[in-house]
């Protein structure tokens, strides 16, 4: 099935238009009748050669029912944008244009109705212009007569393509349905009919509502009961008699355990200007006053009247009631963190900067995140490579390498005999100590229920001599990285090298820098000598290295939770942060152990 929504200016023809490509009249209430204009949703279908059963959601053009139009064109993402060739371009016709785009429509057809009462030129060539400035900008055209019937089978085989070409979800996909009606039926209990947006639905389903449970007794779809219906669809469930009160109009069912319902959450706004403080967030056919906390750019915070369960990517409609100005909203984060400190709004702003809602994305930006909550935010695709896979917990490349630092520092504190899983776990900020175990890397060991460290391994020979190499080119600068040809000239690329940095022989100090064992410890201490905090400039004098090597160790060091990067884009340790011992006797560092790296805990 396939589902499409009208839109444009009241008396420009839709429901006349529906009601001629579906034999069906989408006014239903008496009132709609007696006044000639559409109130409420209304809804009809038929059947298209080449892509079958077609529904239509017929909202209303008035501007006093903008709220209901915006919950019809909430959920859906094809429409028919209906003008006539009678009339100028109209006010209507703007706002539903407008909230199409902010929703991010773009699949759809533009339709000049009432041809036979005027030339439709003139208002094509200005719906075509407007058209052009938004997500709708490619979508063909037709020119049509409802009376006459002008235009009707080249409007039925320009949508058919239209819906040809428009990708569908995945059937197998968590369930979300909308709510638009909900109403008792004697003998049967609570129905409710809405459009479903994600999965497939089947009489006996289990699905969630606020966070309660609700049984799925029957289905119904176009007229007649179905085993099953998956999205997109029109839809009627019988929910029977004991249904809970949350089954509202603009209610979500869910499949269990399959959303958040987050109090905050960060958007990206379209226009970016500042919206009022308070306005409206329209979203699938729900709606509730919200609070505006702008961070940075066009990334504000927003706090629902009420939790809404949200993913990331859904797209709504940001509402000023007085101005009736709107603005998209593409939600970036359902679950995002405090904002603690000065300057931790910017730095989020910038950390959503290229959010994109894939697994690899969330899964880099959060370091360490549960599939659990992995498959509420929504997020798609798989974890990016060189991630570390613990039971539920998936751990980022970098972060890992953090993790393990850590790790290794906590080990030697905690002399020869290691430390418990449990232990190295608390130690490293982990709360399950099967994620240190998936850590476990040389020199990093278990041995006897305990983790070591192995540090008297020796490397090949032709390691051995790559290695000498190496450290002659780093003898008197140790943190002139070697270039990637110089690396390939040694040999040490690939596997290889990812042997060699594993076994503790070499260190990979952010993104292409490859330095000696301790670099980064020594880099810890000299940052330490510097007044804080510290320009880039005065980090590379105090390495006396360049800055192809010094931003991404110092990206490194961030991520590793040694330094902190403020909003001036200077530095400074964290606070606590203890700088390497000097060398023993043997001319070995005797390292401090590390204190376990703030943020975000891996339980998440």
């Amino acid at each position: 099935m396939h589902v499409v929504a009208t839109a444009g200016h009241v008396d420009h023809g839709k429901s006349t238009l529906v009601r001629a490509l579906t034999g069906q009249d989408p006014d239903r209430l008496a009132e709609e009748a007696r006044r000639g204009l559409s109130i409420e949703l209304g809804y009809c279908w038929t059947d298209l050669p080449g892509v079958g059963e077609v529904a239509f959601v017929d909202v209303p053009g008035h501007e006093r029912f903008l709220g209901t139009t915006l919950a019809g064109l909430g959920a859906l993402r094809v429409a028919m944008l209906v003008v006539a060739a009678d009339d100028p371009w109209m006010p209507q016709a703007a706002e539903h244009l407008a909230a199409l785009d902010a929703l991010d429509v773009r699949h759809g057809l533009l339709v000049v109705t009432r041809a036979d009462l005027a030339d439709p030129a003139p208002a094509l060539s200005r719906a075509r212009r407007e058209l052009g400035r938004t997500s709708l900008r490619e979508v063909p055209d037709v020119v049509v007569s409802g009376r006459t019937g002008q235009g009707l089978d080249t409007v039925r085989r320009t949508l058919a393509a239209v819906l040809a070409r428009t990708p569908l979800p995945d059937p197998h996909a968590d369930v979300r349905l909308w709510v638009d009606r909900r109403f008792g039926v004697r003998g049967t209990g609570l129905v409710v009919t809405g459009t479903l947006t994600a999965g497939t639905v089947r009489p006996g389903d289990l699905l969630e509502v606020e966070g309660r449970p609700v049984r799925v007794r029957g289905v119904e779809a176009l007229g007649r009961p179905r085993d099953e219906v998956s999205a997109p669809a029109r839809v009627a469930l019988d929910l029977g008699g004991r249904a809970p009160e949350g089954v509202r109009r603009g209610a979500q069912l869910v499949s269990p355990g399959s959303m958040l319902t987050p109090a905050e959450v960060d958007v990206r706004l379209r226009p970016e200007d500042r919206p009022p403080r308070q306005p409206v967030l329209h979203v699938g056919s729900d709606h509730v006053e919200v609070r505006v906390r702008p961070l940075a750019g066009d990334v504000v915070r927003l706090r629902p009247a009420r939790p809404l369960p949200l993913r990331v990517g859904d797209r709504a409609v940001l509402r000023d009631p007085g101005s009736r100005r709107i603005w998209g909203v593409e939600v970036l984060d359902p679950a995002p963190p405090a904002l603690d400190g000065r300057g931790a709004a910017a730095a989020r702003a910038r950390a959503l900067a290229g959010a994109v809602g894939t697994t690899a994305d969330e899964v880099t930006r959060r370091g360490a995140v549960t599939r659990d909550l992995l498959r509420r935010l929504g997020a798609h695709g798989e974890p990016p490579s060189g991630s570390v896979v613990a039971g539920d917990v998936v751990v980022a490349p970098q972060r890992a390498q953090a993790l393990r630092t850590h790790l290794v520092d906590a080990v030697r504190a905690g002399g020869p005999d290691g430390l418990a899983p449990a232990a190295a776990a608390r130690a490293a900020g982990l709360d399950d100590p099967g994620v240190v175990e998936a850590l476990l890397a040389p020199p990093l060991c278990l041995r006897h229920g305990r983790v070591v460290l192995d540090e008297h391994g020796s490397p090949a020979a032709e390691d051995a001599t790559a290695l000498d190499a190496l450290a002659a080119d780093l003898a008197d600068a140790p943190f002139a990285a070697p270039t990637a040809e110089r690396l390939r000239e040694l040999g040490l690329v690939g596997p290889r090298l990812d042997a060699l940095v594993r076994s503790g022989h070499l260190e990979r100090a952010g993104r292409g820098v490859v330095l000696l064992p301790g670099a980064t410890e020594e880099a810890v201490r000299r940052l330490a000598a510097l007044s804080q905090p510290f320009t880039v400039a005065q980090a590379r004098a105090a390495l006396g290295s360049s800055r192809r090597v010094v931003l991404p160790l110092l990206a490194h060091l961030d991520a590793a939770a040694v330094t902190v990067r403020l909003p001036d884009d200077t530095r400074r340790l964290r606070p606590g942060r203890a700088p390497a011992a000097p060398p023993d006797a043997s001319g070995r560092a005797r390292p401090e152990p590390a204190p376990p790296p703030r943020g975000r805990r891996t339980s998440t």
